[in-house]
């Protein structure tokens, strides 16, 4: 079997009791830092309370929260999260300059700050790219699982910063050291023209080309046949990811919805449990992008690339995703 996929298949769930079974898992807890755009859509509301709720059972470690979109409310809305889940501590960064900067016309982000933590309005933020930095040099070696559920700006600043206080290293070379792997919700396959890639070509040109360690993708086609957030949003009780999808299923669409894609979900479902247990992978190839944000998948040349697709009937992995949104931190 071929080593970079050896490493996503090692990413197991694993489970047991006992001192011994415990410092096993504890020793291959893997640990996230999770990069959203937390805005144009609401499935990334879904994705951090799987992360927060897979963090809960100890199946990961969250290390980090940086936010791919420049618009001033998505780090403040990724932290009114990380508040409720009781991670009040975790580092939060902004988008890299040049970023995209938008968010949706419902402006759901404003309602839930207003509502959970307006104090946030006021906070400054570092620059992802720094948090990335700090973060990954005071890692071990080829320790850390990046999620990337947006724009891949930040991921792409990151491979271009040059050495720092953090690390005499340069992007490339850190990332290479520290990162075992990049899960990234991005594209279609075998080929498709993606939100995430094309809002921000270059960036996502020059992250699959340079990015140094095998990346996994969750394209398009996964998380548009999985629908989620209706048991979320019919939930009683006031917490931002009820809230979440209450708000959002009603105004999102000019006619509501029921439920809701859940493209950014798989990402993280992924990038801690096996993903062999919910989906086949397939490859290694490579993820090509064009000039216009364009994607195709080139099966005859092995880059380290490794895509999902679907096993099981849609309602079975959005049954496993929804029992994961609705947990709710102790």
């Amino acid at each position: 079997m071929n080593y970079s996929l050896i490493l996503f298949l090692s990413v197991l769930l694993l489970q047991g009791c006992g001192s011994e079974k415990s410092a096993t898992i504890a020793e291959h807890t893997p640990e996230i830092i999770f990069d959203t755009d937390m805005g144009p859509d609401y499935d990334d509301v879904g994705a951090i309370a799987v992360l927060h709720a897979l963090a809960d059972s100890g199946e990961c470690e969250i290390l980090a929260t940086v936010a791919s979109d420049a618009h001033p409310s998505i780090a403040p809305t990724i932290e009114v999260f990380n508040r409720y889940f009781g991670r009040d501590s975790l580092p939060v960064g902004v988008a890299t300059p040049g970023a995209p900067d938008f968010t949706a016309a419902n402006g759901w982000n404003d309602t839930l700050i207003n509502d959970f933590a307006p104090d946030l309005r006021m906070k400054s933020y570092p620059s992802a790219v720094s948090v990335y930095r700090r973060i990954l040099a005071g890692r071990p070696d080829n320790s850390l699982t990046i999620v990337t559920v947006g724009f891949l700006s930040n991921i792409s600043a990151l491979l271009d910063s040059q050495p720092d206080e953090y690390s005499e290293l340069n992007g490339v070379d850190l990332v290479k050291a520290k990162v075992k792997q990049l899960v990234a919700m991005a594209g279609g396959f075998p080929e498709g023209g993606e939100f995430n890639v094309n809002q921000h070509a270059a960036a996502s040109i020059n992250t699959f080309d340079k990015w140094p360690k095998p990346i996994l993708f969750s394209g398009f086609e996964i998380g548009s046949k999985i629908f989620t957030g209706g048991k979320v949003g019919a939930r009683t009780g006031n917490d931002p990811v009820t809230k979440g999808y209450a708000y959002n299923l009603k105004t999102y669409t000019k006619d509501g919805e029921s439920n809701r894609q859940s493209w950014d979900q798989t990402a993280v479902l992924v990038a801690i449990r096996n993903p062999s247990d919910y989906f086949y992978v397939n490859g290694p190839g490579k993820f090509e992008v064009r000039e216009d944000g364009y994607n195709t998948w080139n099966p005859a040349v092995d880059a380290g690339h490794y895509f999902i697709s679907h096993k099981y009937p849609y309602d079975h992995i959005a049954e496993a995703i929804e029992m994961l949104m609705l947990h709710q931190p102790r």
